[in-house]
């Protein structure tokens, strides 16, 4: 895009009129010096206008292209479609294909319209292992911090769900308990109890069953 440069187009226009000795009067030669840098002027703001409305068009505010912003989120619906994702699980999936600023933006536009919900992974992920599992407490903080979930997610809805958790973490030691009483000794499966993370009280609880 050409810059106009006001010294210049002077330096220019006077050259002319001395090349072709030019027989007018030095305001009328002003004159038609103002018009020509005028237009030249209103040339580049029109070029400008045209560059920033292509640029709005295909270009984020970041700078980047909006097609590969398209692209990228259109990869991680597919990616979450598949199968429940959390943030962490999507950034590290993508981070190699997309900038940082893609990524972002991506992120907090599939947050506001509910596609990607680190609250909601924590309860259905630790429902779906309660329906299937024998853990304990500890081991499904472990499970959901190996997904990328914030501490903080984790402990609120570990506190908003505390009772169901401690029945459910014995209601697991039990079964592990009934499982192997017949051909281990009680102290070893004490042992085992305590590697696995439950609680000292839950143990006491399920081999008195």
């Amino acid at each position: 895009m050409r810059e106009v440069n006001i010294h210049n187009l002077s330096q220019e226009i006077n050259r002319s009129k001395r090349n072709k000795d030019m027989c007018i009067s030095d305001d009328e030669f002003n004159k038609s010096n103002m018009h020509y840098i005028q237009d030249e002027v209103k040339e580049q703001k029109s070029s400008n206008v045209a560059f920033n409305r292509y640029k709005a068009k295909f270009f984020n505010e970041n700078g980047y292209a909006l097609e590969k912003y398209d692209e990228a989120k259109t990869k991680m619906l597919k990616y979450i479609f598949y199968k429940k994702r959390t943030e962490n699980e999507i950034r590290t999936k993508f981070k190699k294909d997309y900038s940082q600023d893609i990524i972002d933006d991506a992120i907090t536009e599939l947050k506001k319209l509910g596609y990607i919900n680190d609250t909601n992974y924590v309860e259905r992920f630790v429902r779906e292992y309660m329906a299937l599992k024998s853990l304990s407490r500890k081991e499904l903080r472990y499970k959901l911090m190996s997904k990328g979930i914030k501490n903080n997610d984790i402990d609120l809805y570990f506190s908003e769900n505390s009772e169901e958790l401690n029945e459910y973490e014995l209601q697991s030691a039990i079964k592990i308990v009934n499982r192997k009483k017949n051909s281990t000794e009680d102290i070893e499966i004490k042992q085992f109890l305590l590697k696995k993370g439950y609680t000292s009280d839950n143990i006491k609880l399920a081999m008195s069953y």
